[in-house]
């Protein structure tokens, strides 16, 4: 059995996994997912911290935790990035996750912090996706949820190669951002510097 299971296991309770993916680009919203694996099966021996799988290895992953697990989905929009600032925009798309979940657990939530006003039982675990399977299913969900999003706003949105970059400050995109200006999914907050 996974040991990243094993580690949730040693809760002895219902675990819900909660990360986000997003905190970092210069556009698009950031996003949170909430994880509870009910029923171990083989196919979750795959499962890792996202960002050491291909982007083929999260697809095939998305699809199996979606159909074998309960998860809820939560977005904090860019104008939230703008208006309350990228943590607590962080931290309101986890309680939207949680709350598009809709189950009790106890929350083990990635990085050094707690949900702030999140008030039923959690505990932080700095580099949870890498620990924790429902971390690791959680962050999966989320960064292809998110990367599904940005392919979608590179069709209305050209120039900015939003579907290479996913709203990465790369070489192309800041050229992109120079010659035409911010689009409007592009953090305010965030791109001060280019514009």
């Amino acid at each position: 059995m996974n040991e990243l299971y094993e580690f949730d296991k040693n809760y002895k309770k219902v675990i819900i996994g909660v990360d986000e993916a997003g905190r970092g680009p210069l556009a698009g919203p950031v996003v949170a997912a909430a994880v509870i694996i009910d029923n171990y099966c083989e196919e979750f021996d795959l499962i890792n911290d996202s960002k050491k799988l291909s982007e083929k290895k999260r697809e095939k992953l998305f699809d199996i935790i979606i159909e074998k697990c309960k998860v809820g989905v939560g977005i904090g929009t860019v104008e939230e990035i703008d208006k309350l600032n990228i943590l607590n925009a962080n931290f309101l798309a986890m309680r939207r996750a949680l709350e598009d979940l809709g189950e009790e657990g106890f929350v083990l939530v990635d990085g050094n912090q707690l949900i702030r006003e999140y008030e039923n039982n959690q505990e932080f675990v700095i580099k949870g996706d890498s620990k924790s399977l429902s971390i690791a299913a959680a962050s999966i969900i989320a960064k292809v949820t998110r990367d599904r999003l940005m392919v979608e706003y590179d069709k209305v949105l050209p120039g900015y190669d939003f579907a290479s970059n996913k709203g990465y400050g790369t070489k192309k995109h800041i050229e992109g951002l120079k010659e035409l200006g911010p689009s409007p999914i592009h953090r305010r907050t965030f791109i001060k510097k280019y514009i």
